[in-house]
């Protein structure tokens, strides 16, 4: 009877992800359009093309650069919250909703908030030009310099309290005890830091950085909402290339090919960072 139960779910479960995630993998091996039933198999072709587009290349790289940026922050960001708002405020639980609140808000939403604040028109160049420095007012989202970081400007700004709760979490698990004794010992706050509170985290350490690693790889909504990939794809990510390439150019063995790229990169990074955290963990 629990597996009666159980089969329907698991039916649409394989049925809409596991072989839609399987088909794609099989069409990024081909030059299927997406307009006609069969697709021809081209091998490594879609793969070796990703080489030599400058675009995928732009992508990649952006992709990279955009995910270890965000990782670092956000989680530095997330742990300064989170020792702050651990025991000090009186009002801490109220705080703690608003510094989360935005990491349940829509992506999408959030982002065209951001565009207006870095519309050239927008508060942040009249804030610059009140305090007279107009040198400062740019193009913050048509610039190819600043493009990439006010979407890693947005990221922060709506996962750090995400973070933050990874690491209210792990701090609820240190004991009554070590604080005390450090405390009583006259340890400074960068010794406790160092050696009593990060080695107690390591397990949120591991939980939050993963975690904000694959989203950083994958971000989309926040791209394309804000820049659309421009200008002069400075801004393009894997995620908004392989929407590009397959819905806007029809090419959809190459997007699935890109896609592919993609989910690879995601779970070796992922991987690689998960194991160097558990050695770190087992070593602690």
């Amino acid at each position: 009877m629990p597996w009666a139960w159980a089969l329907p779910a698991l039916f649409f479960l394989v049925a809409i992800h596991y072989v839609a995630v399987a088909a794609g993998a099989w069409y990024a091996f081909t030059d299927w359009s997406g307009t006609h039933a069969g697709a021809k198999y081209v091998g490594l072709s879609n793969f070796r093309q990703i080489l030599h587009d400058h675009t995928a290349r732009t992508a990649l790289v952006n992709t990279v650069e955009l995910a270890v940026s965000f990782v670092v922050i956000v989680n530095v960001v997330g742990l300064v919250l989170a020792l702050t708002l651990h025991r000090t405020l009186k009002s801490r639980n109220v705080v703690r909703s608003l510094f989360f609140a935005p990491v349940v808000l829509s992506p999408l939403a959030t982002a065209y908030v951001w565009s207006f604040v870095f519309d050239y028109n927008g508060p942040l160049n009249a804030f610059f030009k009140a305090i007279g420095m107009p040198s400062a007012q740019t193009s913050w989202l048509g610039s190819p310099t600043w493009a990439l970081w006010t979407i890693l400007v947005v990221l922060v700004w709506q996962f750090a309290g995400l973070a933050m709760v990874f690491y209210l979490a792990g701090l609820q698990g240190i004991p009554d005890e070590l604080w005390e004794a450090s405390a009583v010992d006259g340890a400074s706050t960068m010794f406790r830091l160092r050696r009593v509170i990060l080695p107690q985290l390591a397990p949120a350490l591991t939980v939050s950085f993963t975690f904000m690693m694959i989203l950083g790889l994958r971000v989309f909504d926040q791209v394309m909402a804000l820049t659309g990939g421009g200008p002069v794809d400075a801004t393009e990510t894997l995620a908004t290339q392989v929407y590009k390439q397959t819905w806007v150019y029809g090419r959809f063995g190459y997007g699935a090919a890109l896609a592919l790229v993609l989910s690879l990169l995601i779970a070796v990074i992922a991987l690689v960072q998960l194991v160097v955290f558990r050695a770190r963990e087992r070593r602690l």
